[in-house]
């Protein structure tokens, strides 16, 4: 989202922005209007979470009353991912504009895919038929989990009841933001698709001198790294001695779950947030959770993945990177060090590395410039 907005402001437009309180002094920094909603979306360093259950707020009504008061005076909304539950109503009480912009296809309905998985389940294709049971069951889980209320905000405000909170939030025209080439649009009824490309914001930054100087002082290693996910510490132990086994020198990205070194051995570095535009690049292969933004920069820098799948889109995103012939895949549960022993090598191979770059030749770095586009000419 801050991609687009930087892109839709180089067109000369305002732009304001709604997200969690803790990416508030980042996103600001960027010198654009922000405004918090919901609550601070990382876990603190014990793992507790940040806001107990019993007083965590009623997070629909938070975002009516958010996302009302920010888009005071705007002439269109643009939300992005499916759990926008306030932004078409204000955008229907406004008379303005509103887009629903999703990061990976397998979001939208098809019965060319089954719906992201529950939590602790795992992510299979599926055949048509199967895939339009599964839609249903989720249209009716949504419905079960929301639907009462979004219509209590809605009634609050003189707007008529909803009847399906899935299609009220995607809308029949959503756009979906993701290459064409890792994560294609699928089959839709019902709905106009308009595909972007992935939102990448331009990072110059340099890399930190300590990782500097371990990247140049040997053969290029290995980037693992889980991101966001809340993985446990013995985590670092398998994924390191997967490496090893495989021959390559580490990089352990310590991420939200603050991922450590086992040793003082000199073949591997522990990191923070680095610029993984720069990074990745310069690493024999990324080992990570299959995010649709790291799986995207692995991607678009012709470095091959394993993607180890936890949850939701990252199944997706790793039978993409199957499918494309760019790295492996394993879901969380089968995570052993053999196991991820025996992934990392088969992304290791010099065919996997040759059509890694063949495809990063082909993934468009403009879809934040293309949507920015297409939004300011709706407007006009």
């Amino acid at each position: 989202m801050l991609a687009l907005a930087v892109a839709v402001r180089a067109l000369g437009q305002q732009v304001r922005l709604c997200v969690p309180p803790n990416f508030l002094d980042w996103v600001g920094g960027y010198g654009f209007e922000v405004a918090p909603m919901g609550v601070e979306m990382r876990l603190p360093r014990s793992g507790a979470p940040a806001t107990p259950r019993e007083t965590m707020p009623d997070l629909i009504t938070d975002q009516f009353e958010s996302v009302a008061a920010a888009a005071d005076g705007c002439d269109a909304i643009l939300g992005a991912n499916a759990h926008q539950y306030a932004a078409p109503s204000i955008a229907e009480l406004a008379g303005i504009p509103y887009v629903n912009a999703l990061y990976a296809a397998v979001a939208l309905p098809s019965p060319d895919h089954a719906p992201p998985p529950a939590p602790a389940q795992v992510w299979t294709p599926g055949e048509p038929a199967d895939n339009e049971r599964r839609w249903e069951d989720t249209y009716a889980s949504w419905n079960n989990r929301s639907l009462e209320r979004i219509n209590h905000n809605r009634t609050r405000l003189g707007l008529k009841p909803i009847e399906d909170v899935l299609r009220y939030v995607l809308t029949d025209h959503p756009w979906l933001a993701a290459d064409a080439t890792l994560g294609p649009a699928p089959t839709t009824p019902g709905r106009q698709v308009t595909q972007t490309g992935a939102w990448l914001l331009p990072d110059d930054s340099p890399l930190p001198a300590e990782l500097q100087t371990f990247l140049d002082a040997g053969d290029p290693p290995v980037y693992l790294g889980f991101g966001s996910m809340p993985v446990t510490p013995e985590t670092s132990r398998t994924l390191i001695a997967a490496a090893r086994a495989a021959g390559r020198r580490i990089i352990l990205s310590q991420g939200w779950a603050d991922l450590g070194l086992i040793d003082d051995a000199r073949d591997c570095i522990a990191i923070g947030d680095v610029n993984q535009q720069a990074l990745f690049p310069r690493v024999a292969a990324v080992v990570h959770h299959g995010g649709a933004g790291t799986t995207t920069a692995a991607a678009r820098a012709g470095s091959p993945q394993v993607v180890v799948s936890m949850f939701s889109d990252q199944f997706y995103w790793g039978s993409r990177v199957r499918a494309l012939g760019i790295g492996s895949t394993l879901a969380n549960a089968e995570l052993t060090a053999q196991a991820l022993t025996t992934a990392l090598r088969d992304a290791l191979t010099p065919a996997v590395a040759a059509q890694a770059r063949t495809i990063a030749g082909q993934i468009t770095p403009d879809g934040a410039a293309v949507a920015a586009r297409r939004l300011v000419e709706m407007l006009a």
